[in-house]
């Protein structure tokens, strides 16, 4: 008598929903996790009881300015000079201009560490205010 060999089909399962999920997944984290420049360097806030959020809502061009401890300006990721900044003002100021409106409808938004000189603050602002930005907002903690 002879025996038969047992069916040895291999039963495949499909993958199709399971490469989509995962798509999906990666696609909603990179919507959900969003890095700013203020999460990526990290400057210390120095803490005032005085600290609140703004009254009026902050206008859709807003340029932030960053300081770190050593008392060197980041402008995005980057830490940048004093002339360099100036440059990079007038190629705000410029795009700005491209949208029909003026420097002075800019805010920025400095970030200054808590170790950073106080002199350091007005000679951002004092260049800001020699690019025609006339706007600010000084970020820190508020005090607990």
């Amino acid at each position: 008598m002879k025996i038969k060999p047992a069916n040895t089909a291999v039963a495949e399962a499909d993958m199709t929903p399971m490469i989509d999920m995962t798509f999906q997944l990666i696609a909603f984290l990179m919507v959900l996790v969003n890095f700013t420049t203020e999460d990526v360097n990290k400057v210390n806030l120095p803490e005032s009881e005085l600290a609140r959020p703004p009254e009026h809502a902050v206008s859709d061009n807003k340029i932030v300015i960053q300081l770190n401890d050593q008392g060197k300006v980041l402008y995005g990721t980057e830490a940048v000079s004093i002339d360099s900044l100036k440059t990079i003002l007038k190629n705000e100021a410029y795009l700005l201009s491209t949208q029909d409106k003026a420097p002075g409808d800019a805010t920025i938004i400095i970030r200054g560490d808590k170790n950073c000189e106080t002199g350091k603050v007005q000679e951002v602002i004092k260049t800001c205010q020699g690019e025609k930005f006339d706007k600010f907002i000084l970020r820190a903690k508020e005090q607990e």
